[in-house]
């Protein structure tokens, strides 16, 4: 059985809490830098597009995207 793998995706602008469940359940957190960070494990290739093509959508320009296990996936 394949391990989901973590990923941080850092984009312009504060998104709201209660958008985490469209976001396939990452973690949102507002950063002081007037950017989100969208955090947590998804499953595949599949799930990250649909993140990225989530985010396209609506307009949020995207800065980055980190991919590795929790303990390595910077804070």
């Amino acid at each position: 059985m394949k391990t989901a793998t973590h990923y941080e995706i850092c984009v312009e602008g504060h998104l709201p809490d209660h958008w985490s469940e469209w976001f396939e359940g990452l973690v949102i957190r507002t950063e002081p830098d007037g950017c989100t960070t969208l955090a947590g494990p998804l499953a595949d290739q599949s799930a990250l597009m649909g993140v990225l093509n989530r985010i396209t959508a609506l307009n949020i320009p995207l800065v980055s995207v980190q991919r590795g296990s929790r303990g390595d996936a910077p804070r």
